[in-house]
């Protein structure tokens, strides 16, 4: 259990948070919510025991391992599945041991080797690598790209890898800062699946709403220095806490009229000189009554975008477009999308399918293979990209940066005004952006664009980087846009908020999806399960074509043609054919004949496989029965013990893989007998 009591915080002499006492039970799942700069990072810092308390006590168990998600990755050589594995420290540090001493057979006594294959058992060690292949998949990573080296990856795909470094630690308290910013909403989806399953104790810094009430169970709100637990998801919070101030405040007026009421009777008797002992009365009685403050909530951001000039419809079209980077490899084919004025979109799609290249076409970065993109005369488009950030200029303020665009004509008090609706006031409007936090470079960026009375918004990915409150902003303002808008986003309460037309991308295809966002995430577990399928038949239909050309003989120079059975299973989905009206025996029996055939080279391989697995497991019966013996574990035995464990592992290792290679070719089996 972690414990605080009397806990303050400070940081460059500034309490964020005040005498704070709560406990946090094993297993809850808890949302640490509050304005920036309130000391989120700061309690993080304190429970990973990087910041020792200014006062106060908090305790965490000191047998508790902690994962926590850093928010850099170096360019390391390593690969991506090593580095996701290297975050089971434990695992990463038997696996080294256990290389070594196999290369030096004098590194480990038998005794220690021992104790490390047991270990390795006790934590599961030998399914680690599936494991990590799977929290890469689950987070968006093709298996083509596990052995690339960390480094070439992207800025946003490191924290992905480091993300799923982090899930791989067989933690008992698991620390996630922002671990959706970087995510679409496919990724998200698997990894609020992945928390709800998680059995330790989780801490999450999150904005987004619709993830919060997923995953949490509990939520830890800091305002005005003051850390309040709350029982229930993030919608229950909002609504427990706005009672609360509702009656804080109740209760502040009351009070208030109390004190009006005794003042006015101490300021008419205490001069008196037979009211003088009641007034005296009175004034203790004022001084007795405990101050309580009025309800107060940090103020929220509050900005609109201004009245577009000039509109017409349509705004955008594109007309049997065929988009992408190579000719002969187009990602999107036969795409139709116009908009008018009161077009809402919400564009959906798995990761890598083409979302951000649609865009592109849409704004003319990316020119179409085909088709048109017609453009009315009077389009302002207003574009936000994924990398918008990037694109300012690091050595401009917020006002150098909008009386750029506004022009000297523009008074200076009117552009302080419009950028204080995007948080910006005091020094800050006037310091260079270039050591602003990513939520206020994106409030910069967003302000930019509003400032250009854009009539066609197109917004990919415009929530990084933002609170909850300057995502409410966004989207009351989106919701009184008068323009069209076109959005990708990874938050679903935006999408559902502004959003009345969903259009998915999926298989080089742009269509209209018949559903809400709920349906979505469960068309996107079929999708994925569709395409799981697909790879896994297309891999067991590759292996048995090469063990079948591997079977024949030597000096048969020409190969052996392909199994046409195979290639249909590997090509398309298996689809039941209808059951006759009538049965021809003869043909029936021709069928089966020609079935027994094709399977034949399966069948020999699964026997092959059978056999040599029972060899294998006689083997390990007498290895079994010689590592019994006592008289093994004597020094002089040494290299004999390693030489017999080793052999033990080996065979262990090929049972698996045999075991493997059985269950696919006895689906693909079942497959072709099907069909």
């Amino acid at each position: 259990m972690i414990q605080l009591s009397e806990v303050t915080l400070r940081r460059q002499g500034r309490i964020l948070i005040e005498k704070a006492t709560l406990q946090i039970h094993p297993g809850w799942k808890i949302g640490l919510t509050g304005n920036n700069g309130t000391g989120k990072s700061t309690l993080f810092a304190a429970l990973l025991g990087q910041l020792s308390v200014d006062s106060g006590q908090l305790h965490r168990p000191a047998v508790w391992t902690v994962a926590h998600m850093a928010q850099e990755v170096e360019a390391l050589d390593m690969n991506a599945l090593d580095y996701v594995l290297s975050g089971d420290e434990e695992w990463w540090h038997i696996s080294a041991q256990l290389e070594q001493a196999h290369l030096d057979h004098d590194f480990l006594t038998p005794d220690a080797m021992a104790h490390l294959y047991g270990r390795l058992e006790d934590i599961d060690g030998y399914t680690a690598t599936a494991r990590a292949a799977q929290l890469l998949a689950g987070l968006g990573f093709q298996e083509a790209q596990h052995l690339k080296a960390v480094g070439e990856f992207s800025g946003g795909w490191r924290m992905r890898l480091n993300l799923a470094r982090t899930l791989m630690c067989r933690s008992q308290l698991l620390l996630l800062d922002e671990p959706t910013n970087h995510l679409d909403l496919d990724a998200i989806l698997w990894l609020e699946d992945w928390l709800k399953a998680y059995r330790g104790t989780l801490i999450l810094v999150s904005h987004d709403h619709d993830f919060l009430d997923g995953v949490c169970d509990h939520i830890l709100h800091i305002e005005q220095q003051t850390l309040t637990l709350y029982t229930g998801n993030y919608s229950t919070f909002e609504q427990t806490r706005a009672e609360r101030l509702a009656q804080q405040q109740q209760a502040f007026e009351k009070q208030q009229q109390v004190r009006a009421h005794l003042q006015k009777y101490i300021d008419r008797f205490k001069a008196q000189a037979t009211r003088a002992k009641q007034a005296q009365s009175r004034m203790k009685q004022l001084a007795r009554l405990q101050t309580l403050s009025a309800a107060h909530v940090d103020m929220p951001f509050e900005f609109s975008f201004r009245e577009p000039g000039k509109m017409s419809s349509p705004l955008l079209r594109l007309d049997n477009a065929t988009i992408g980077y190579q000719p002969e490899k187009p990602l999107l084919n036969q795409v139709n999308i116009t908009l008018t004025p009161d077009t809402r979109i919400g564009l959906l799609g798995m990761n890598g399918a083409g979302k951000s290249t649609l865009i592109k076409a849409l704004v003319g970065q990316l020119s179409l293979l085909s088709g048109e993109r017609l453009a009315s005369e009077h389009l302002m488009l207003g574009y936000f990209a994924q990398h918008q950030l990037d694109s300012l200029d690091s050595e401009a303020s917020p006002m150098l940066a909008l009386g750029r665009l506004a022009g000297k004509l523009v008074p200076d008090l009117q552009l302080r005004a419009f950028l204080g609706g995007f948080g910006f006031s005091g020094e800050r409007l006037d310091t260079p952006c270039e050591g602003f936090s990513g939520g206020e470079r994106a409030r910069l960026a967003l302000a930019l664009i509003v400032w250009g009375r854009p009539n066609v918004l197109i917004l990919d990915e415009p929530t990084n980087h933002l609170d909850l409150d300057m995502r409410h902003a966004l989207t009351m303002a989106l919701q009184d846009f008068e323009g069209a808008v076109v959005l990708v986003s990874h938050e679903r309460q935006l999408i559902s908020a502004v959003c009345d037309e969903l259009l998915v991308v999926h298989d080089g295809e742009c269509k209209v999806f018949d559903g809400d966002l709920s349906d979505y995430a469960d068309w996107l577990r079929l999708a994925r399960q569709e395409i799981e399928q697909r790879e896994r038949l297309q891999r067991q239909a590759q292996k048995a074509q090469a063990q079948q050309q591997s079977q024949q003989p030597q000096q048969n120079a020409k190969p052996a043609p392909s199994n046409p059975a195979i290639e249909v299973v590997a090509a398309a989905p298996i689809v039941a054919a209808e059951k006759p009206l009538f049965v021809d025996k003869e043909q029936a029996r021709k069928q089966a004949a020609i079935l027994r055939e094709q399977t034949r080279p399966l069948r020999q391989q699964i026997e092959k496989l059978e056999a040599a697995n029972q060899k294998a497991q006689q083997r390990l019966a007498a290895i079994e029965a010689e590592l019994a013996d006592s008289s093994l574990y004597d020094a002089a035995r040494k290299s004999d013990l390693l030489k017999v464990m080793s052999e033990q592992q080996q065979l262990r290792n090929d049972c698996n893989q045999r075991d493997e290679q059985l269950l696919e070719l006895m689906m693909q089996l079942d497959e072709m007998q099907a069909v």
